[in-house]
């Protein structure tokens, strides 16, 4: 990834911390306001978006600290261990939703200020809902779990807070506060959904999975259409790291072939992949004919 982009990621991990907190504080001052179980469980999880976005701005700035002699591939795995951490806090906010909701089952208390209270809930949500779609949007553009987990959580809080309002103006409409507690319930059931997401997502990213088969497909089509001189590629394995893409196969040439041609091959095979795959780390094993291949083969596309 370019500098830019990297500038890009740390402005918008930097900008997220006085947006949580501003976000959390409408939220909770609703909570505080109407006294309901259900705005209380939209803050909690407010409150876990304040704690992320504090983990994930430090987290970036080490994930795009340059190689280095102890980590010679890089640290752009650290943002996939910000993303399983914030999933881990999404659980937790979501059972001391369960615990609170749970006590006030038997006990449901009409809300106070209703209207004032849904109104300041709404234009917190509203707020989420724009910067969710930014960080969602930049962390697609830029490749950067850290980012794209921030935007996934904060747009299950729009959710929430949409579900939250439908519900308590229910309650309202009919007359039976029953629905707060039970709607705060609910919405923990969705928070535990959607941490879940985050942190198999972010343990795929770990455990080194291949690229999705889309973007497995144009890295085939640009090794096939640039590696004409060669007699085969085969062995090719992908898998991503944060936002840098690692692409490594085996090239087979003619046992005669030159070092330097097989050399011009390979350059030209890495500036194809890097056109699709800015940042790309690739490994091309050469090797002379007659050698059996092996793993995912590419048929090579020769000129007429």
């Amino acid at each position: 990834m370019n500098s830019q982009g990297n500038d890009t990621i740390r402005r918008l991990a930097l900008w997220g911390i006085p947006l949580s907190l501003g976000v959390m504080g409408l939220k909770m001052l609703a909570w505080w306001l109407t006294g309901s179980v259900a705005l209380l469980s939209d803050g909690l999880e407010s409150l876990v978006n304040v704690v992320a976005a504090f983990i994930a701005f430090f987290v970036i700035r080490y994930a795009q600290k340059p190689a280095d002699h102890d980590h010679p591939f890089g640290h752009h795995k650290a943002e996939y261990l910000s993303a399983v951490t914030e999933g881990v806090m999404i659980v937790v906010a979501a059972l001391m939703i369960v615990q609170e909701a749970v006590g006030h089952l038997g006990n449901p208390q009409p809300m106070q200020a209703p209207v004032l209270g849904l109104a300041i809930n709404f234009v917190a949500g509203v707020i989420n809902g724009i910067w969710a779609l930014t960080l969602l949007r930049a962390g697609r553009t830029h490749r950067s779990p850290a980012l794209t987990a921030d935007g996934q959580h904060i747009m299950s809080d729009v959710y929430t807070s949409i579900g939250v309002l439908i519900g308590l103006l229910l309650a309202l409409g009919t007359g039976h506060p029953i629905f707060d507690p039970v709607l705060a319930i609910l919405v923990a059931i969705n928070i535990l959904y959607q941490g879940w997401k985050v942190i198999s997502n972010s343990i795929d990213g770990l455990m080194d999975k291949a690229v999705l088969p889309e973007e497995e497909e144009t890295i085939k089509d640009a090794i096939a259409r640039n590696a004409e001189g060669s007699l085969g590629v085969h062995d090719l394995k992908t898998r991503r790291a944060g936002a840098v893409t690692f692409v490594d196969f085996h090239m087979v040439v003619p046992a005669a072939m030159p070092v330097r041609d097989a050399h011009r091959i390979c350059d030209r095979l890495e500036d194809a992949i890097r056109a699709i795959h800015a940042g790309a780390e690739i490994t091309i094993h050469v090797e002379p004919e007659g050698e059996k291949a092996h793993g995912l083969r590419v048929k090579v596309i020769k000129e007429t």
